[in-house]
């Protein structure tokens, strides 16, 4: 019977370790969060669309954003049809504190009709002087 030189048997012994080690820690945890923007975008943007027909369909082509005299945030989006024909979707708007955590100030959904083309201007405006940023949500209507 033949023995493995050295080399070979170092080799072969290092490798059964490494799949050893590599088994024992499967298991193990503690791990870090799996992160991706899917489930994100509402903390990190401005414009969300929530389905992918209204992603095909709409686009925002400009958001402007004030405080009103009694501190309040206001916002105007200007809400683009990208089809010719006419759509309905649904459009919402949820205010936020300065750490993008929601102020429980969300407005109700809305149908916004949407003629051929069309670009409409939707507004709102926070209910107390807390908001400093926003998402605004759109859906297909329901």
């Amino acid at each position: 019977m033949k023995t493995l030189p050295p080399i070979l048997a170092a080799v072969a012994l290092l490798l059964a370790a490494t799949g050893c080690a590599s088994k024992n820690t499967q298991g193990a945890g503690p791990y870090l969060p799996q992160d991706t923007t899917k489930y994100t975008l509402e903390n990190t943007e401005k414009f969300v669309l929530m389905d992918q027909a209204t992603q095909y369909s709409v686009t925002c082509t400009g958001l402007q954003q004030r405080i009103t005299p009694d501190g309040r945030l206001e916002v105007v989006a200007n809400v683009k049809n990208r089809e010719a024909r006419r759509i309905q979707v649904q459009i919402s708007c949820v205010f936020k504190d300065a750490q993008h955590f929601s102020t429980s100030d969300e407005t109700p959904w809305q149908t916004l009709i949407l003629t051929e083309n069309g670009t409409e201007a939707v507004h709102f405006t926070a209910s107390n002087p807390l908001s400093k940023t926003y998402t605004i949500r759109v859906r297909q209507a329901r």
